[in-house]
């Protein structure tokens, strides 16, 4: 039954829709963000598989992932990201942000296509350095982030994040833990170059009792080809256990060429 009432949220909660474009087909992106704290769950066991579960199950095309090891000694020294990349079919592109216990820890970004080109851009983060990384794919750009958990840093993250933006002449969507809530200076900034996608009533964090939505995925308002559907969906059934946080995933449609 409860999974049956989330299929049907699912499908409700389109949030916007726009006249289609003459002459201009839509591209349907399947996305989504997870801070898989490094792949432990609630239950302390740490799991890539389940992981890699989630991704399929919400039929991910692009997944931005953050807290994510890479030959660790928590980790048993396995590469987290392509371990996750390799049991849900998806290449696996890593961003490195501090050595840790023998090995790195960042964020990457799984997906179904190999990307074009790759950027990495360091981001302001006085408790540890932050990371922008940035994929290209034929028809939009994916970043994902882990922003700092001093609102200062993440406020003098933006315009490193717009200029980067600025860049593409393709869609540009940015997805990750912004570590900041909808209504806060750093939202309210980012809000004036960024259209937020996921509704801000739907909590992300914590995973088991979410109170806060601090993960998110936006698009850039300058390059955006008009946005054909919107949908967001939490998550199923007991993905609540998987990490601290929970996965937000997204459709979308897009106009290509």
């Amino acid at each position: 039954m409860k999974r049956t009432i989330c299929l049907l949220l699912a499908i409700l909660m389109a949030a916007v829709f726009v006249s289609p474009v003459q002459g201009k087909k839509v591209r349907t992106l399947h996305l989504t963000s997870y801070n898989i704290q490094h792949g432990e769950g609630l239950d302390g066991v740490i799991d890539h598989n389940r992981i890699a579960r989630i991704l399929k199950k919400a039929h991910a095309e692009v997944a931005a992932i953050q807290e994510v090891d890479s030959v660790t000694r928590r980790n048993g020294g396995v590469y987290g990201l392509e371990e996750i990349g390799r049991k849900a079919k998806m290449f696996s592109t890593y961003a490195p942000a501090i050595n840790f216990q023998g090995g790195k820890y960042g964020i990457g970004i799984l997906s179904k296509k190999q990307p074009i080109s790759v950027h990495r851009i360091s981001l302001p983060g006085r408790e540890e350095p932050r990371m922008l990384l940035v994929a290209e794919f034929k028809h939009y750009v994916v970043a994902c982030t882990h922003l700092s958990l001093t609102e200062e840093d993440r406020i003098a993250s933006v315009p490193l994040i717009v200029k980067e933006a600025r860049k593409w002449q393709k869609p540009f969507l940015i997805m990750g833990d912004l570590n900041d809530e909808p209504g806060s200076p750093f939202y309210i900034e980012m809000q004036k170059y960024f259209l937020f996608m996921n509704p801000s009533y739907d909590k992300t964090f914590p995973a088991d009792a979410p109170n806060i939505c601090i993960d998110h995925v936006a698009m850039f308002y300058p390059t955006v080809s008009p946005i054909a559907t919107l949908s967001y969906y939490r998550t199923w059934v007991g993905e609540e256990q998987a990490s601290d946080h929970r996965p937000l995933h997204a459709k979308i449609g897009i106009y290509c060429e």
